[in-house]
């Protein structure tokens, strides 16, 4: 009797220790995966898991940044596309500080003519008669415009009709001749024309833009503006030109008016074709008699030309 109690003592105690050591190794396993998912975090622009240093560590190293997709969330000159070709060590280059876009240099096994510095074929052969009278044909009245400071000019579209006439679609082009060079207002780049594979004329063209988003559409300006020049060597619209045709196609298709801007109430001198309507914001203003004022000068064409 005093045996078996005795080992059912005995087994009970050892129950009790073990359940002891069992509840402790518990206690001990979820301490340690809290202080584990304790020192972490979730960011909030990923999904990854951050380790945060300890309080230890924290005193020694430097302080906490945020990842590269935060900071570049929170500051907006960092946002970048993700197809954008520049990064932070290349960024975008203004465009006034010019395109840097000179012509390809060929190597010394290229058997084309370099055009950015060859003269090939200049005057070696005149053009054919057909060719010279299409180039060299009066232009009509109907196709000259005026400015509205006076200057009257052909359209370049015009020249290129000319060009495509003569040679053909095909048989002209422009070579550029240099690198385009962009200042505060201007943006200019010499040009040559080439026809039937013999270089013609060299010129140099250029055209104004009042923003830096314009530059793209100046530096296209600036090509006809080139191309206007090199066909004053072949002929092309020669009367404009012409002191003497200038005066002639004013006073027949011309006229001169005082205008005002319909919100500022500013007048100024207008020319236009007697054939044109004044458009909006302007109207025209009903000039003085003789007898008021001074007395009406005779109408007279700058002859400043590009």
């Amino acid at each position: 009797m005093n045996c078996s109690s005795s080992t059912k003592a005995g087994a009970r105690v050892v129950s009790f220790l073990a359940a002891a050591t069992a509840r402790q190794a518990r206690q001990t396993n979820v301490h340690r995966v809290t202080q584990n998912y304790g020192s972490r975090t979730l960011t909030g622009s990923t999904r990854r898991w951050q380790q945060i240093p300890s309080a230890a560590s924290a005193t020694n190293s430097s302080p906490l940044r945020p990842p590269p997709s935060a900071a570049a969330a929170t500051s907006p000159a960092v946002v970048q596309h993700d197809l954008s070709p520049s990064s932070q060590s290349d960024p975008l280059r203004s465009l006034t500080d010019g395109l840097q876009d000179p012509p390809p240099v060929l190597g010394e096994n290229e058997k084309q003519v370099d055009w950015t510095r060859s003269y090939h074929g200049l005057s070696s052969t005149p053009f054919t008669t057909e060719q010279a009278a299409i180039l060299q044909q009066e232009i009509k009245y109907d196709d000259i415009e005026i400015k509205p400071d006076g200057i009257i000019y052909l359209p370049e579209i015009k020249y290129r009709r000319i060009l495509n006439k003569a040679f053909r679609p095909g048989g002209w082009g422009l070579v550029p001749r240099g690198e385009t060079i962009v200042t505060g207002k201007l943006v200019t780049r010499e040009y040559g024309l080439v026809c039937g594979g013999r270089m013609i004329s060299i010129a140099r063209g250029e055209q104004q833009y009042f923003d830096p988003d314009g530059i793209p559409t100046a530096t296209e300006g600036c090509k006809s503006n080139a191309l206007m020049r090199c066909c004053k060597d072949l002929g092309i619209a020669s009367e404009l030109w012409d002191p003497r045709f200038i005066r002639r196609f004013l006073a027949e298709c011309g006229k001169e008016t005082i205008v005002e801007h319909v919100t500022t109430k500013k007048r100024r001198k207008h020319w236009m074709r007697k054939d044109d309507e004044l458009r909006y914001p302007f109207k025209e203003v009903s000039q003085p008699g003789p007898g008021v004022g001074s007395q009406t000068q005779q109408q007279q064409q700058p002859f400043r030309r590009g």
